[in-house]
């Protein structure tokens, strides 16, 4: 991706269809058909960078998080899931951006600085794929080798009950309860030494888990 990418999205038109999205679909989804509830926004940093790190347990997370998060975030996803078309600008639309599988963190994390460069919080799922359970069991040193080349803020956030919304072999989203817990924000690592970036993901992965755990 090249660095205007991002830019290019917050043109007026984008602006608005991302505002239209959010208003007219994502929100009622979550508030009435999944009967959402939101805890610790107030653990948002106002007005600064932050790379948000969650748990992942359905296709549904990006927008669910952009959502609650009340502004936009650029999100990963597999580059295949940009080769349909509605789908491709909803996920624009909503931040996320397409990497390579074989391009791996490296692709990811230089679309995630260029992100972060262009004023766009990160929104980065720490384990790198999704799980059964929302819990994280080995989460990925990405979101903390970001922090430390930024010095951004992390923020840990738990998606509780999305790994529920669509069953095997189903398209059709079941009305599950799902609550999201932010957390309060994690400092960065001060150096990019490999036992310092384990040392703050574990502390992330910890962080969500625990979230996790209080359920609904």
């Amino acid at each position: 991706m090249e660095n205007n990418s991002f830019r290019k999205r917050e043109s007026i038109l984008s602006f608005i269809l991302y505002h239209l999205l959010k208003i007219l679909i994502v929100n009622p989804l979550f508030l009435t058909y999944f009967r959402g509830r939101i805890y610790g926004q107030e653990n948002i940093p106002k007005g600064k960078s932050v790379i948000i790190v969650s748990n992942h347990s359905s296709y549904f997370d990006p927008p669910l998080l952009s959502s609650c998060i009340n502004r936009p975030v650029a999100f990963m996803a597999k580059e295949e899931l940009f080769k349909v078309p509605v789908l491709a600008q909803a996920m624009r639309l909503y931040g996320a951006y397409p990497v390579k599988r074989e391009t791996g963190d490296r692709g990811a994390i230089k679309s995630a600085l260029n992100a972060l460069r262009d004023g766009w919080l990160v929104g980065i799922f720490i384990q790198g794929t999704r799980t059964y359970d929302g819990n994280i069991n080995h989460p990925k040193l990405g979101a903390a080798m970001i922090a430390s080349k930024t010095q951004t803020l992390l923020l840990p956030v738990s998606l509780w009950g999305t790994n529920k919304v669509l069953r095997k072999g189903s398209y059709f989203p079941m009305p599950v309860p799902i609550t999201i817990r932010i957390g309060k924000p994690i400092n960065p690592p001060q150096s990019n030494k490999r036992q310092e970036l384990k040392e703050v993901t574990q502390e992330c992965a910890t962080r969500i888990n625990y979230l996790n755990s209080l359920g609904r």
